[in-house]
Parts: C-alpha cells; structure tokens; sequence
C-alpha cells in the first residue's frame, strides 16, 4: 500500500533535489580560492536527484519501481510534440543560416546602429539576432560582445550597454519560434506554440516599448564612432551570404501561418522549405541545401577572416572579395586584431544549426520530465500544491505564485530550464482543475505564458544560474553589476503581474476546446498519476 508524503517531507525532498542540482551545475571560486560546485552539465545532477527521489519513494513510500517507471514516461510522453518541434527547429536553423535569411535579418538590423542611439540600437539589433537564432545566449556571446566592444570604445558604461543587449536578447530569444524555452513552456503547460507567442505579447511587448523608452532617454551620452565595426561586420557577411530582401520571404512564411493560427510543425516545415528553395534558387546545390538540416552549417569564408591577422591578408580577402570589400571602405581601416576577431565572432555565431544542436537540450527535458513524472507520482508537488492553492483565492494569486516559484526556481535549481519544467508541472493540475467565479477555467498559455514571464527572463539575474555566469563570463561585465539595467527583464514579471492585478489580459479555455490540450496518457500511467 502505498504512503502519501506529508508536506514536511514533500519540502525536503525538493529542497534536497534543488541543492543536488545546484551544487552540480554552480561552478563558484571564492576569492580564497574555495571552489564550490562542480560545474557540471544540468543533465548530469538531474539524474542524480531524479535517483534520490526515486529512492524516497521505493524505500519510504513504497512505492513499486513500475509506477515511477510509469510516471516517468507519461511525463515524457508531454514532451514529445516539443522534442519533435526542436528537432524542426534545429533544420529550420541550419536552413535559414545556409539560405541567409539570418545574414539578412542581422544586416538590416545593423542598419539602425547609430552613436547617439547606441543602447536603443543596441536593444533592437539584439532583439533582431535574438529573433532570427532563437537564442539568447548565441546573442550574448556574438553580436552583444561586438556591442560591448563598441561602448567601450565610445566611452559609455559597460554595464548599462550589456543591460540592453540582454534585454533585447531575452526579449527576441522569449518569443522567437526558434527558441528552445519558448517550445518548452507551452509543451510543459498543454498549449500550443504560436497561441504561446501571442499571449506573450500582450505582456512582453509593453515592456520592451518601456525598455527602449528607458535607453531612448538613457542615450544622449552616446557619442562618437563606431570604427568601422558595424560595415565591417556587413561586409564579412555580405561576402559569407547572399544578402537580399528575399530572405525574408521563409520568416514572412511562418508569420503568415502563425497568424492563420496554423499549427506549429506544418508551419516549421514550411519555414524550412522556403528556405531549401531559396539555397537551390542561389545556386547550392540540393547536397548542400539538405545536408545543413542535419548537421547544421559550417561557415566557408567567415573562418579566413577570423585568421587575417596583418594588413597582408586583409589586402588579400579585399581583392578576393571586391564585392563586399570595396575599395575604400571603412571596414578595410580596422586594425588586423579587430578584423580578426569580428571573423572570429560572426564565424561562432553562424556555425550552427541542424539536428544534432538540439540533442543536448532534448536530453536535459527527458531527463528533467523523468525527476517530475517520479515527484508527481510520489505525490511530493501535489502536497505542496495543495498546502499552497488553500492561500490562493484568485487569479492574480495563482498567477504570482507561478511567478514566485519561477523565480525561487532560478535561484536555488540555478538552471533556465528547471525554472519552467519544475513549476509547470507543479501549476499545471490547478490550471486544469480549477474553475473559477465566471464559471470558466484560465486558458494553458496563462500557465506557460507567466513560466516564461519569471522563468526565462529571471534566469540571467542570478550570478549562479546558468545563464546569468554565462553572459557575465562572454560580455566581461558582472551579474550584479549589470543587474539594473536589465529592464526588460525585471519589469516583465512586474508588468505580468500588474496587469493580471487590473484583470488585463487574462485569457480564458473555451469551452469547445477545453480538451484539446490535455495529453493522452495511456490508461496505467493515468491511473499511477491520479493515485
């Protein structure tokens, strides 16, 4: 007979699976030269703390390992449609860099870089490339570090440019079709993709119009030269891609579908058939076009330039490459260590893409689904649920709440994607279950709208997280120091829960529908999940 955990050891258990992932994945040197963590990838400690819970619930629960084996799948099961959109996303990727829409995007991007605006130039250039890689962090160490090159050279705070490139990045990369989070939240939540990406406009787009208002007013120091980075950077690009508005064709594509609220996947494949057609178009042949959905694209010219290290070989790609060096060009007056390095940054930056780049991240949702299909069949969320859901009397209660725990998730999982998985799958029954005063039940993309609204954009505020030691590491600038001026992404959470405080954008099921979403789990796995 199986035991239902009390909330006292439903708390430790989660507690001491957050301390597991945490001491696994923080990587810390104290200045007397104490190291705590062990910097290893999520996967990794995941594992370990999907054992321990296990292990509470074979030894103290008694629970049978069917059940959990049971749980564990039915978990992943949710995820499959996710893991299938991210492994289109990653041929979509590696078709749109190989066909040059993304070299499109970032060039005409470019073109709004002006000294004087440089951090709202900065923040929309970042929401840009966000938006065209579907990645933040490809951003940050790309286009954010050329950006953080260029303030210093005008002079301005450091910390204040990295503040507008993350919030540009974390802005584009949230509602970005290609973005891993934002293919994982409605997949944990039950909704579907592009009504995930609408629903977070009506929260997420206000804050950045509050964002870029703040570096408007913010930008009146920034003055001077850009040294001729920002031609530089379209130059190598004109010279690695096919630069031309056709490009944008395969984006306006999927655009045009998510706005005919055609589903995801058919919408993807035809993104990446737009694009096969347009590399077939400009010559590559079929080898080329389709190879790049699997093993993503491989720069041609970008890795030479990243090697021109004296004037020599800069006179020589500007021979080879009449067309896009033209004689005269401000990007010729560079020094040979620049030049070098912006090949080196856009050579990273377009490597990428394919199949094989979403196997890390498909492995850590399996491996995160397993620890939350074991904890929901022990019964260790729903206790705590439930201790929580007696305090939560309204919408905006349960909606803070998932903010609250987002958050609480990013700082003791230290890990983006845990702040989403672990509290979507905590959130997820209430939303389904709970039928509000109106008689109605709030939509799923409430659910997966508010884990990105914390989750996604809070991870970065945490020295210790993941996220916020990477883009500290690649940008030089610290994570407290950077902080404040991170405004899309504080104020987002508050903006979300202003609204929901005003009865703002709140959406609810209806009626027709109210099925369609929920997974169909095999009859003895819903059964184990229900006990």
């Amino acid at each position: 007979m199986c035991r239902r955990p009390s909330l006292l050891l439903s708390i430790f258990v989660l507690c001491i699976s957050a301390l597991i992932v945490t001491f696994g994945v923080v990587d810390v040197e104290l200045e007397s030269g104490l190291k705590i963590g062990l910097g290893l990838p999520a996967q990794v400690p995941l594992l370990f703390a999907t054992i321990f819970a296990a292990l509470v619930g074979i030894l103290y629960l008694k629970q049978s390992w069917k059940n959990l084996e049971q749980g564990m799948s039915s978990a992943i099961q949710v995820s499959i449609q996710a893991i299938l959109i991210l492994v289109l996303v990653g041929c979509l990727v590696g078709s749109w860099i190989q066909s040059g829409v993304v070299a499109t995007m970032i060039y005409y991007g470019l073109e709004v870089m002006s000294p004087r605006y440089f951090y709202l130039a900065a923040l929309i250039i970042s929401v840009v490339v966000a938006i065209a890689t579907g990645c933040c962090w490809t951003t940050s160490s790309t286009v954010g570090v050329a950006l953080i090159g260029i303030s210093a050279g005008l002079g301005l705070p450091l910390p204040i440019a990295a503040g507008f490139i993350i919030s540009g990045a974390y802005f584009g990369d949230k509602i970005s079709p290609l973005s891993d989070t934002t293919n994982l939240a409605p997949a944990v939540s039950g909704a579907e993709l592009f009504d995930h990406v609408r629903a977070m406009m009506s929260t997420t787009l206000p804050t950045l119009l509050l964002t870029a208002l703040i570096a408007f007013i913010m930008g009146d120091s920034a003055q001077g030269s850009d040294g001729g980075r920002i031609t530089l950077i379209q130059c190598m690009m004109r010279a690695e891609f096919n630069i031309s508005l056709w490009a944008f064709i395969p984006p306006a594509i999927i655009l045009i579908m998510a706005t005919l609220k055609i589903s995801a996947i058919p919408g993807i494949i035809a993104g990446i058939t737009g694009s096969i057609i347009l590399s077939l178009a400009r010559g590559s042949t079929a080898h080329e076009a389709m190879n790049v959905l699997f093993s993503g694209y491989i720069p041609e010219h970008l890795s030479e330039f990243a090697k021109a290290f004296n004037p020599e070989a800069i006179n020589n790609i500007a021979q080879n490459f009449s067309q896009a060096f033209p004689a005269g060009s401000p990007a010729l007056s560079v020094s040979p260590d620049v030049f070098a390095k912006v090949g080196e940054l856009l050579t990273n930056l377009f490597t990428r893409g394919g199949m094989t780049s979403m196997l890390e991240t498909i492995c850590l949702i399996v491996v995160a689904l397993s620890l939350g299909g074991i904890m929901e069949v022990c019964g260790f969320l729903s206790v705590i649920l439930e201790a929580l859901m007696r305090h939560v009397k309204s919408v905006f209660g349960l909606i803070a709440s998932v903010l609250a725990s987002s958050f609480i998730a990013n700082v003791f999982l230290s890990e983006q994607y845990l702040s989403i998985i672990v509290p979507g799958r905590m959130f997820r029954k209430a939303f389904e279950d709970t039928t509000w005063p109106n008689g109605k039940k709030l939509a799923p993309v409430m659910l997966s709208r508010s884990l990105e609204d914390s989750g996604t954009m809070t991870s970065v505020l945490v020295p210790w997280n993941t996220c916020g030691v990477y883009v500290s590491s690649v940008l030089g600038v610290a994570t407290l120091d950077y902080l404040p001026y991170c405004f899309m992404n504080w104020l987002n959470p508050l903006v979300a829960l202003a609204m929901t405080f005003f009865g703002m954008a709140i959406v609810w099921k209806e009626p027709e529908t109210e099925n369609e979403n929920v997974p169909n789990f095999i009859p003895e796995a819903e059964a184990v999940i229900t006990q």
